[in-house]
Protein backbone atom coordinates (compact mmCIF):
# COMPACT_ATOMS: atom_id res chain seq x y z
CA UNK A 1 0.00 0.00 0.00
CA UNK A 2 1.45 3.71 -0.71
CA UNK A 3 2.34 5.86 1.68
CA UNK A 4 -0.14 8.67 2.23
CA UNK A 5 3.05 10.68 1.91
CA UNK A 6 3.90 10.06 -1.76
CA UNK A 7 4.10 13.58 -3.74
CA UNK A 8 0.75 14.39 -5.74
CA UNK A 9 3.08 14.86 -8.74
CA UNK A 10 1.83 13.20 -11.64
CA UNK A 11 5.32 14.19 -13.84
CA UNK A 12 7.55 11.02 -13.75
CA UNK A 13 10.29 13.03 -15.75
CA UNK A 14 11.04 15.44 -12.92
CA UNK A 15 14.24 13.71 -12.50
CA UNK A 16 15.24 14.55 -16.33
CA UNK A 17 16.05 18.69 -15.07
CA UNK A 18 16.26 18.98 -11.69
CA UNK A 19 18.20 20.84 -9.04
CA UNK A 20 18.69 18.30 -6.09
CA UNK A 21 20.36 19.36 -3.35
CA UNK A 22 22.19 16.93 -1.16
CA UNK A 23 22.03 17.22 2.47
CA UNK A 24 24.80 15.81 4.93
CA UNK A 25 22.38 15.13 7.60
CA UNK A 26 24.84 15.50 10.57
CA UNK A 27 25.86 18.84 9.20
CA UNK A 28 22.83 20.72 7.89
CA UNK A 29 20.60 21.92 10.67
CA UNK A 30 20.53 20.79 14.54
CA UNK A 31 16.76 21.03 16.39
CA UNK A 32 17.98 19.68 19.61
CA UNK A 33 21.20 22.03 20.57
CA UNK A 34 22.99 18.28 20.62
CA UNK A 35 25.23 19.63 18.25
CA UNK A 36 24.37 16.90 15.67
CA UNK A 37 22.29 17.84 12.30
CA UNK A 38 18.95 16.24 12.63
CA UNK A 39 15.44 15.12 11.05
CA UNK A 40 13.60 18.08 12.82
CA UNK A 41 16.40 20.38 11.73
CA UNK A 42 16.07 19.56 7.90
CA UNK A 43 12.15 19.73 8.41
CA UNK A 44 12.17 23.31 10.36
CA UNK A 45 15.00 24.35 7.23
CA UNK A 46 13.06 23.25 4.41
CA UNK A 47 11.10 26.93 3.15
CA UNK A 48 15.23 28.08 2.71
CA UNK A 49 15.15 24.63 0.52
CA UNK A 50 11.97 25.42 -1.27
CA UNK A 51 12.88 29.53 -1.45
CA UNK A 52 16.48 28.52 -2.71
CA UNK A 53 15.03 26.71 -5.69
CA UNK A 54 15.82 23.37 -5.45
CA UNK A 55 13.28 20.46 -6.79
CA UNK A 56 14.78 17.93 -4.42
CA UNK A 57 16.66 16.90 -1.08
CA UNK A 58 18.96 13.99 -1.69
CA UNK A 59 19.42 12.94 2.29
CA UNK A 60 22.65 11.04 3.05
CA UNK A 61 22.30 8.12 5.52
CA UNK A 62 20.01 8.23 8.86
CA UNK A 63 19.96 4.78 9.47
CA UNK A 64 20.51 3.10 12.70
CA UNK A 65 24.57 2.82 12.80
CA UNK A 66 27.40 3.29 15.06
CA UNK A 67 28.50 6.22 12.74
CA UNK A 68 32.41 4.70 12.06
CA UNK A 69 31.84 6.12 8.65
CA UNK A 70 29.56 8.73 9.15
CA UNK A 71 26.50 6.41 8.29
CA UNK A 72 27.67 4.44 5.52
CA UNK A 73 27.62 1.84 7.78
CA UNK A 74 24.29 0.89 8.53
CA UNK A 75 22.97 -1.43 11.31
CA UNK A 76 18.87 -1.29 10.75
CA UNK A 77 18.20 -0.37 7.22
CA UNK A 78 14.31 0.03 8.35
CA UNK A 79 15.25 2.52 10.87
CA UNK A 80 15.89 6.12 11.93
CA UNK A 81 19.27 6.35 14.19
CA UNK A 82 18.32 7.83 17.98
CA UNK A 83 21.24 10.57 16.98
CA UNK A 84 18.93 11.94 13.69
CA UNK A 85 15.31 11.01 15.31
CA UNK A 86 12.49 8.60 14.80
CA UNK A 87 10.71 7.08 11.57
CA UNK A 88 7.74 9.85 12.68
CA UNK A 89 10.07 12.26 12.64
CA UNK A 90 11.19 11.01 9.04
CA UNK A 91 7.35 10.89 7.92
CA UNK A 92 6.14 14.20 9.03
CA UNK A 93 9.73 15.47 6.99
CA UNK A 94 8.71 14.12 3.51
CA UNK A 95 5.39 15.10 4.58
CA UNK A 96 6.12 18.99 4.73
CA UNK A 97 8.85 18.44 1.99
CA UNK A 98 5.70 17.49 -0.42
CA UNK A 99 3.79 20.18 0.43
CA UNK A 100 6.43 22.33 -0.46
CA UNK A 101 6.66 20.82 -3.39
CA UNK A 102 10.24 19.44 -2.48
CA UNK A 103 11.50 15.84 -3.77
CA UNK A 104 13.08 13.34 -1.29
CA UNK A 105 15.90 11.09 -2.43
CA UNK A 106 17.37 8.48 0.48
CA UNK A 107 21.40 7.31 0.22
CA UNK A 108 21.20 3.48 0.33
CA UNK A 109 24.22 1.52 1.00
CA UNK A 110 24.05 -1.78 -0.49
CA UNK A 111 27.51 -2.72 -1.12
CA UNK A 112 28.52 -3.57 2.85
CA UNK A 113 26.92 -3.31 6.35
CA UNK A 114 27.96 -2.34 9.46
CA UNK A 115 29.56 -5.32 11.62
CA UNK A 116 26.74 -4.23 14.02
CA UNK A 117 24.06 -5.61 11.92
CA UNK A 118 22.68 -8.83 12.86
CA UNK A 119 23.44 -10.80 10.16
CA UNK A 120 27.27 -9.83 10.71
CA UNK A 121 26.85 -10.83 14.43
CA UNK A 122 25.30 -14.18 13.62
CA UNK A 123 27.70 -14.82 10.78
CA UNK A 124 30.73 -14.29 13.45
CA UNK A 125 28.89 -16.84 16.22
CA UNK A 126 27.83 -19.37 13.52
CA UNK A 127 31.32 -20.21 12.67
CA UNK A 128 33.32 -21.41 9.05
CA UNK A 129 31.29 -22.56 6.09
CA UNK A 130 27.43 -21.68 8.17
CA UNK A 131 24.76 -20.34 6.15
CA UNK A 132 25.57 -17.05 8.15
CA UNK A 133 28.78 -16.31 6.86
CA UNK A 134 27.22 -16.53 2.97
CA UNK A 135 25.85 -13.59 3.03
CA UNK A 136 29.38 -12.03 3.19
CA UNK A 137 32.71 -12.51 1.76
CA UNK A 138 34.08 -14.80 4.23
CA UNK A 139 37.20 -16.79 3.11
CA UNK A 140 40.61 -19.06 4.67
CA UNK A 141 43.71 -17.17 4.14
CA UNK A 142 46.97 -18.16 2.51
CA UNK A 143 49.89 -19.16 3.78
CA UNK A 144 51.25 -22.48 5.77
CA UNK A 145 48.28 -21.55 8.82
CA UNK A 146 46.25 -19.13 6.92
CA UNK A 147 47.77 -16.35 8.13
CA UNK A 148 47.96 -14.20 5.27
CA UNK A 149 44.85 -12.19 3.44
CA UNK A 150 43.30 -14.39 0.84
CA UNK A 151 44.48 -12.37 -1.93
CA UNK A 152 46.55 -8.72 -1.94
CA UNK A 153 42.91 -7.12 -2.29
CA UNK A 154 43.24 -3.53 -0.71
CA UNK A 155 40.94 -1.10 1.31
CA UNK A 156 39.71 2.45 -0.10
CA UNK A 157 40.74 3.77 3.12
CA UNK A 158 43.95 2.22 3.17
CA UNK A 159 45.79 -1.11 4.07
CA UNK A 160 44.58 -4.71 3.26
CA UNK A 161 40.97 -4.83 2.36
CA UNK A 162 40.56 -7.84 4.48
CA UNK A 163 40.78 -8.78 8.70
CA UNK A 164 40.71 -11.82 10.28
CA UNK A 165 38.26 -13.20 13.34
CA UNK A 166 39.48 -15.10 15.89
CA UNK A 167 38.48 -19.16 14.17
CA UNK A 168 40.83 -17.98 11.27
CA UNK A 169 38.88 -16.84 8.62
CA UNK A 170 39.30 -13.24 6.97
CA UNK A 171 36.91 -11.36 6.15
CA UNK A 172 36.35 -8.98 3.02
CA UNK A 173 35.97 -5.18 3.77
CA UNK A 174 36.83 -2.70 1.17
CA UNK A 175 36.29 0.43 3.17
CA UNK A 176 36.93 0.27 7.45
CA UNK A 177 36.88 -3.20 8.83
CA UNK A 178 33.50 -2.04 10.57
CA UNK A 179 31.76 -2.36 6.99
CA UNK A 180 31.94 -5.89 5.97
CA UNK A 181 31.13 -6.77 2.33
CA UNK A 182 27.79 -8.29 1.53
CA UNK A 183 27.77 -11.37 -0.99
CA UNK A 184 25.53 -10.12 -3.60
CA UNK A 185 25.33 -13.59 -5.06
CA UNK A 186 23.60 -14.48 -2.53
CA UNK A 187 19.47 -14.49 -3.23
CA UNK A 188 19.10 -13.90 0.64
CA UNK A 189 20.93 -10.60 0.12
CA UNK A 190 19.43 -9.34 -3.48
CA UNK A 191 15.53 -10.67 -1.69
CA UNK A 192 16.69 -8.01 1.40
CA UNK A 193 17.39 -5.02 -0.70
CA UNK A 194 14.62 -5.66 -2.88
CA UNK A 195 12.36 -5.27 1.13
CA UNK A 196 14.60 -2.11 1.74
CA UNK A 197 13.58 -0.61 -1.62
CA UNK A 198 9.85 -1.05 -1.29
CA UNK A 199 10.44 0.04 2.44
CA UNK A 200 11.06 3.78 1.73
CA UNK A 201 8.62 3.59 -1.06
CA UNK A 202 5.62 3.01 0.52
CA UNK A 203 7.00 5.70 3.17
CA UNK A 204 6.86 8.42 0.59
CA UNK A 205 10.63 8.81 -1.18
CA UNK A 206 10.94 9.71 -4.55
CA UNK A 207 14.46 8.38 -5.28
CA UNK A 208 17.49 6.60 -4.05
CA UNK A 209 21.06 7.81 -4.66
CA UNK A 210 22.94 4.12 -4.65
CA UNK A 211 26.04 4.01 -2.66
CA UNK A 212 29.61 2.14 -4.19
CA UNK A 213 26.90 1.29 -6.92
CA UNK A 214 29.60 -0.43 -9.42
CA UNK A 215 30.55 -2.40 -6.12
CA UNK A 216 28.14 -5.20 -5.36
CA UNK A 217 29.52 -8.10 -7.58
CA UNK A 218 33.31 -9.43 -7.13
CA UNK A 219 34.79 -11.67 -9.56
CA UNK A 220 34.63 -15.26 -9.09
CA UNK A 221 37.47 -16.97 -7.39
CA UNK A 222 38.75 -13.18 -5.83
CA UNK A 223 41.57 -13.30 -7.89
CA UNK A 224 44.78 -10.49 -7.10
CA UNK A 225 44.61 -7.42 -8.46
CA UNK A 226 48.52 -7.02 -8.93
CA UNK A 227 49.32 -4.27 -6.56
CA UNK A 228 52.49 -5.17 -5.67
CA UNK A 229 53.96 -4.19 -9.20
CA UNK A 230 51.72 -1.51 -9.59
CA UNK A 231 53.49 2.57 -9.00
CA UNK A 232 51.61 4.36 -6.34
CA UNK A 233 50.08 6.40 -9.02
CA UNK A 234 48.71 3.18 -10.86
CA UNK A 235 47.47 1.78 -7.54
CA UNK A 236 45.32 5.07 -7.02
CA UNK A 237 43.77 5.32 -10.21
CA UNK A 238 42.68 1.55 -9.84
CA UNK A 239 41.21 2.43 -6.27
CA UNK A 240 39.50 4.80 -7.47
CA UNK A 241 37.40 2.59 -9.25
CA UNK A 242 39.06 4.37 -12.72
CA UNK A 243 40.62 0.83 -13.70
CA UNK A 244 38.98 -2.87 -14.00
CA UNK A 245 39.37 -3.98 -10.73
CA UNK A 246 38.20 -7.77 -9.78
CA UNK A 247 35.91 -5.83 -7.35
CA UNK A 248 34.76 -3.25 -9.13
CA UNK A 249 32.25 -2.53 -12.41
CA UNK A 250 31.44 -6.28 -12.81
CA UNK A 251 29.12 -7.09 -15.53
CA UNK A 252 26.79 -9.17 -13.03
CA UNK A 253 26.05 -6.23 -11.06
CA UNK A 254 23.66 -4.96 -13.85
CA UNK A 255 21.58 -7.71 -13.40
CA UNK A 256 21.05 -6.35 -9.89
CA UNK A 257 19.34 -3.17 -10.99
CA UNK A 258 17.53 -4.78 -13.73
CA UNK A 259 15.65 -6.44 -10.72
CA UNK A 260 15.53 -2.94 -9.02
CA UNK A 261 13.94 -1.09 -12.13
CA UNK A 262 10.40 -2.77 -11.72
CA UNK A 263 9.75 -2.13 -8.87
CA UNK A 264 10.45 1.43 -9.01
CA UNK A 265 8.36 1.80 -12.00
CA UNK A 266 5.40 -0.05 -9.98
CA UNK A 267 4.89 3.11 -7.75
CA UNK A 268 3.61 6.20 -9.61
CA UNK A 269 5.07 10.08 -9.49
CA UNK A 270 8.35 8.84 -11.12
CA UNK A 271 10.35 7.19 -8.68
CA UNK A 272 14.21 7.50 -9.54
CA UNK A 273 17.44 6.04 -9.00
CA UNK A 274 21.16 7.36 -8.99
CA UNK A 275 24.18 5.63 -9.31
CA UNK A 276 27.15 6.41 -7.72
CA UNK A 277 29.76 4.36 -10.08
CA UNK A 278 33.30 4.53 -11.26
CA UNK A 279 34.28 2.71 -14.64
CA UNK A 280 37.00 2.48 -16.25
CA UNK A 281 35.60 4.37 -19.49
CA UNK A 282 32.53 6.62 -20.45
CA UNK A 283 30.54 2.96 -22.14
CA UNK A 284 31.10 0.90 -19.14
CA UNK A 285 29.45 3.89 -17.66
CA UNK A 286 26.51 4.48 -19.66
CA UNK A 287 25.43 1.05 -19.15
CA UNK A 288 24.09 2.00 -15.51
CA UNK A 289 21.41 4.23 -16.90
CA UNK A 290 18.81 2.90 -19.16
CA UNK A 291 14.88 1.71 -18.94
CA UNK A 292 15.94 -1.52 -17.36
CA UNK A 293 18.31 -0.61 -15.22
CA UNK A 294 18.78 3.08 -13.53
CA UNK A 295 18.03 6.47 -14.26
CA UNK A 296 21.33 8.62 -13.75
CA UNK A 297 24.80 8.01 -13.11
CA UNK A 298 27.04 10.70 -11.40
CA UNK A 299 29.18 12.52 -13.89
CA UNK A 300 32.43 12.93 -11.46
CA UNK A 301 34.58 13.92 -14.36
CA UNK A 302 32.82 17.41 -14.34
CA UNK A 303 33.70 17.52 -10.89
CA UNK A 304 37.61 16.75 -11.59
CA UNK A 305 37.98 19.15 -14.63
CA UNK A 306 40.76 21.70 -14.09
CA UNK A 307 40.30 25.60 -14.21
CA UNK A 308 40.61 25.72 -18.04
CA UNK A 309 38.48 26.27 -21.24
CA UNK A 310 40.26 23.04 -22.46
CA UNK A 311 39.01 20.63 -19.84
CA UNK A 312 35.28 21.50 -19.20
CA UNK A 313 34.92 21.98 -22.98
CA UNK A 314 36.36 18.35 -23.18
CA UNK A 315 34.18 16.90 -20.53
CA UNK A 316 31.30 18.68 -21.29
CA UNK A 317 30.83 17.30 -24.95
CA UNK A 318 31.81 13.49 -23.51
CA UNK A 319 29.47 13.59 -21.04
CA UNK A 320 26.37 15.04 -23.64
CA UNK A 321 27.69 12.19 -26.12
CA UNK A 322 27.07 9.72 -23.54
CA UNK A 323 23.97 10.87 -22.80
CA UNK A 324 22.85 10.88 -26.36
CA UNK A 325 23.85 7.31 -26.24
CA UNK A 326 21.83 5.96 -23.46
CA UNK A 327 18.85 8.29 -23.65
CA UNK A 328 18.91 9.62 -20.31
CA UNK A 329 20.12 13.14 -19.34
CA UNK A 330 23.35 13.71 -18.03
CA UNK A 331 24.16 14.85 -14.00
CA UNK A 332 26.06 17.48 -13.36
CA UNK A 333 27.79 18.01 -9.94
CA UNK A 334 31.01 19.91 -9.09
CA UNK A 335 31.25 19.36 -5.08
CA UNK A 336 29.95 16.72 -2.48
CA UNK A 337 30.37 15.16 1.10
CA UNK A 338 33.59 13.09 -0.33
CA UNK A 339 35.25 15.68 -2.28
CA UNK A 340 37.00 19.08 -1.34
CA UNK A 341 34.29 21.95 -1.93
CA UNK A 342 35.42 23.51 -5.19
CA UNK A 343 35.67 26.76 -3.70
CA UNK A 344 39.20 25.42 -2.31
CA UNK A 345 39.80 22.96 -5.22
CA UNK A 346 39.66 26.34 -7.84
CA UNK A 347 42.06 28.52 -5.83
CA UNK A 348 40.53 29.01 -2.01
CA UNK A 349 40.24 32.71 -0.62
CA UNK A 350 38.90 35.76 -3.44
CA UNK A 351 40.20 33.76 -6.75
CA UNK A 352 38.93 30.18 -5.69
CA UNK A 353 35.00 31.63 -4.57
CA UNK A 354 35.21 34.11 -8.00
CA UNK A 355 35.84 30.86 -10.37
CA UNK A 356 33.42 28.40 -8.17
CA UNK A 357 30.91 31.12 -8.77
CA UNK A 358 31.77 31.33 -12.67
CA UNK A 359 31.34 27.41 -12.65
CA UNK A 360 28.18 27.01 -10.91
CA UNK A 361 26.64 29.67 -13.51
CA UNK A 362 28.02 26.74 -16.28
CA UNK A 363 26.79 23.88 -14.07
CA UNK A 364 23.19 25.79 -13.99
CA UNK A 365 23.24 26.29 -17.65
CA UNK A 366 23.62 22.91 -19.04
CA UNK A 367 21.09 20.54 -20.04
CA UNK A 368 20.11 17.52 -17.19
CA UNK A 369 19.85 17.17 -13.76
CA UNK A 370 22.47 19.37 -11.25
CA UNK A 371 23.59 18.25 -7.59
CA UNK A 372 24.58 21.18 -5.56
CA UNK A 373 25.90 20.50 -1.76
CA UNK A 374 25.13 21.62 1.05
CA UNK A 375 26.60 25.55 1.50
CA UNK A 376 28.09 25.49 -2.00
CA UNK A 377 25.77 28.46 -2.56
CA UNK A 378 27.19 30.35 0.72
CA UNK A 379 30.40 30.24 -0.97
CA UNK A 380 31.93 28.11 1.53
CA UNK A 381 35.51 26.71 0.93
CA UNK A 382 37.42 24.06 2.78
CA UNK A 383 38.12 23.52 6.07
CA UNK A 384 41.53 22.77 6.05
CA UNK A 385 42.78 23.44 9.85
CA UNK A 386 40.50 20.87 11.69
CA UNK A 387 42.52 20.00 15.00
CA UNK A 388 43.22 16.00 14.03
CA UNK A 389 41.70 14.85 17.65
CA UNK A 390 38.03 16.34 16.11
CA UNK A 391 38.44 14.71 12.64
CA UNK A 392 36.21 11.49 12.72
CA UNK A 393 36.52 10.48 9.05
CA UNK A 394 37.72 6.80 9.38
CA UNK A 395 40.01 7.44 6.31
CA UNK A 396 41.81 9.97 8.60
CA UNK A 397 42.96 7.15 10.87
CA UNK A 398 44.33 4.86 7.73
CA UNK A 399 45.19 7.05 5.70
CA UNK A 400 45.95 10.89 6.90
CA UNK A 401 43.71 12.23 4.58
CA UNK A 402 40.25 13.62 5.35
CA UNK A 403 37.12 14.10 4.07
CA UNK A 404 35.76 16.03 7.44
CA UNK A 405 36.87 19.40 5.93
CA UNK A 406 33.76 19.67 3.39
CA UNK A 407 31.36 18.20 6.23
CA UNK A 408 32.13 21.05 9.09
CA UNK A 409 27.90 22.30 9.96
CA UNK A 410 27.03 25.21 7.52
CA UNK A 411 26.16 28.57 9.02
CA UNK A 412 22.66 29.87 9.25
CA UNK A 413 23.24 33.08 11.49
CA UNK A 414 24.52 35.00 14.61
CA UNK A 415 27.76 36.04 16.21
CA UNK A 416 28.35 32.40 18.56
CA UNK A 417 30.74 29.83 17.01
CA UNK A 418 28.11 27.31 15.47
CA UNK A 419 26.33 30.47 13.82
CA UNK A 420 22.90 29.11 14.16
CA UNK A 421 23.60 25.28 14.05
CA UNK A 422 21.48 24.79 16.76
CA UNK A 423 18.49 26.23 18.74
CA UNK A 424 19.07 29.99 19.19
CA UNK A 425 21.81 30.29 22.04
CA UNK A 426 23.54 26.66 21.33
CA UNK A 427 27.38 26.97 20.88
CA UNK A 428 27.30 22.95 19.97
CA UNK A 429 28.66 21.47 16.75
CA UNK A 430 30.59 18.19 16.25
CA UNK A 431 32.62 20.06 14.08
CA UNK A 432 33.71 23.83 14.77
CA UNK A 433 33.15 26.26 11.55
CA UNK A 434 35.69 28.92 11.07
CA UNK A 435 35.21 32.40 12.42
CA UNK A 436 35.47 33.99 9.06
CA UNK A 437 32.23 31.83 8.42
CA UNK A 438 30.12 34.43 10.11
CA UNK A 439 30.05 36.62 6.96
CA UNK A 440 29.39 33.97 4.87
CA UNK A 441 25.97 32.69 7.25
CA UNK A 442 22.84 32.64 5.65
CA UNK A 443 21.51 35.82 7.47
CA UNK A 444 24.44 37.79 5.85
CA UNK A 445 23.77 37.06 2.73
CA UNK A 446 19.74 36.97 2.13
CA UNK A 447 19.10 40.00 0.48
CA UNK A 448 22.16 41.51 -0.40
CA UNK A 449 23.04 42.33 -3.88
CA UNK A 450 26.17 40.43 -5.21
CA UNK A 451 26.02 37.73 -2.67
CA UNK A 452 26.94 33.97 -3.22
CA UNK A 453 23.15 33.06 -2.29
CA UNK A 454 21.05 35.53 -4.35
CA UNK A 455 23.50 34.80 -7.21
CA UNK A 456 22.45 30.89 -6.29
CA UNK A 457 18.72 32.18 -5.85
CA UNK A 458 18.70 33.91 -9.11
CA UNK A 459 19.90 31.33 -11.15
CA UNK A 460 18.09 28.79 -9.93
CA UNK A 461 14.65 30.97 -10.42
CA UNK A 462 15.71 31.97 -13.91
CA UNK A 463 16.73 27.91 -15.04
CA UNK A 464 12.81 26.79 -13.57
CA UNK A 465 11.02 29.74 -15.18
CA UNK A 466 13.22 30.51 -18.73
CA UNK A 467 11.80 28.37 -22.02
CA UNK A 468 16.08 27.75 -23.30
CA UNK A 469 16.70 25.70 -19.75
CA UNK A 470 13.38 24.04 -19.86
CA UNK A 471 13.89 20.36 -20.03
CA UNK A 472 12.52 19.64 -23.57
CA UNK A 473 14.52 23.26 -25.13
CA UNK A 474 17.36 22.80 -27.38
CA UNK A 475 20.53 21.29 -26.41
CA UNK A 476 24.01 23.22 -26.58
CA UNK A 477 25.16 24.56 -29.44
CA UNK A 478 28.88 25.58 -28.80
CA UNK A 479 29.65 29.52 -30.50
CA UNK A 480 32.44 30.77 -31.91
CA UNK A 481 34.90 32.59 -28.93
CA UNK A 482 38.16 33.45 -28.28
CA UNK A 483 41.19 31.43 -26.72
CA UNK A 484 40.32 30.52 -23.39
CA UNK A 485 36.42 31.58 -23.45
CA UNK A 486 33.44 28.83 -23.47
CA UNK A 487 29.99 29.77 -25.06
CA UNK A 488 27.54 28.04 -26.13
CA UNK A 489 23.66 28.75 -26.51
CA UNK A 490 20.28 26.82 -26.16
CA UNK A 491 17.27 27.86 -28.13
CA UNK A 492 13.64 27.49 -27.83
CA UNK A 493 11.82 29.05 -30.37
CA UNK A 494 12.89 32.44 -30.74
CA UNK A 495 14.67 32.75 -27.48
CA UNK A 496 18.44 32.14 -26.93
CA UNK A 497 20.20 32.25 -23.95
CA UNK A 498 24.04 32.06 -24.22
CA UNK A 499 26.13 31.03 -21.22
CA UNK A 500 29.53 32.51 -21.56
CA UNK A 501 32.23 32.03 -19.49
CA UNK A 502 35.98 33.78 -19.00
CA UNK A 503 38.79 31.19 -18.17
CA UNK A 504 41.22 33.88 -19.90
CA UNK A 505 43.35 36.18 -17.90
CA UNK A 506 41.76 39.15 -19.81
CA UNK A 507 38.13 40.50 -19.70
CA UNK A 508 36.17 39.80 -23.08
CA UNK A 509 33.46 41.55 -24.27
CA UNK A 510 29.58 39.61 -24.51
CA UNK A 511 27.64 42.44 -26.44
CA UNK A 512 27.24 40.07 -29.07
CA UNK A 513 25.50 37.52 -27.23
CA UNK A 514 22.33 39.27 -25.88
CA UNK A 515 21.53 41.39 -22.88
CA UNK A 516 22.88 40.30 -19.72
CA UNK A 517 19.87 38.66 -17.28
CA UNK A 518 22.61 37.04 -14.40
CA UNK A 519 26.27 37.12 -14.12
CA UNK A 520 28.39 35.59 -11.93
CA UNK A 521 30.74 39.55 -11.43
CA UNK A 522 29.38 42.35 -12.58
CA UNK A 523 29.75 43.58 -16.33
CA UNK A 524 31.49 46.93 -16.84
CA UNK A 525 30.43 48.40 -20.47
CA UNK A 526 29.59 44.47 -21.91
CA UNK A 527 33.24 43.27 -20.41
CA UNK A 528 33.03 39.73 -18.57
CA UNK A 529 35.64 39.61 -16.02
CA UNK A 530 38.09 37.50 -15.74
CA UNK A 531 36.88 34.53 -13.99
CA UNK A 532 33.53 34.81 -14.83
CA UNK A 533 30.53 33.69 -16.62
CA UNK A 534 27.01 35.79 -17.61
CA UNK A 535 23.99 34.37 -18.90
CA UNK A 536 22.85 36.71 -21.87
CA UNK A 537 19.22 36.64 -23.45
CA UNK A 538 18.21 37.47 -27.06
CA UNK A 539 14.89 37.13 -28.15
Amino acid sequence: MISTASLPHTDDDWWRSAVVYQVYVRSFADSDGDGVGDLQGIRQRLPYLRDLGVDALWLTPFYTSPMVDGGYDVADYRDVDPMFGTLADFDAMITDAHTLGLRIIVDLVPNHTSSAHRWFTAALAAGPDSPERARYLFADGRGTHGELPPNDWESIFGGPAWTRIGDGQWYLHLFDPAQPDLNWRHPEVRSEFEDVLRFWLDRGVDGFRIDVAHGMIKAEGLPDVGFSTMTTGQRQVELLGKGRLPYFDQDGVHEIYRAWRPILDSYPGGRMAVAEAWAETPERLARYIGPDELHQAFSFDFLDATWSADSFRKVIDTALAEATVVGAPTTWVLSNHDKQRHVTRYGDGVEGLRRARAASLLMLALPGCAYLYQGEELGLPEVLDLPDELRQDPAFLRTGESRDGCRVPIPWSGELTAYGFGPAGSEASWLPAPTTWRALAVTAQAGVAGSTLELYRAALRIRREHPALAADAGGVTWLESGPGVLAFSRTAGDTVLTCVVNFSGVPVAVDGYGEPIVASAPLTDHLLPVDASAWLERR
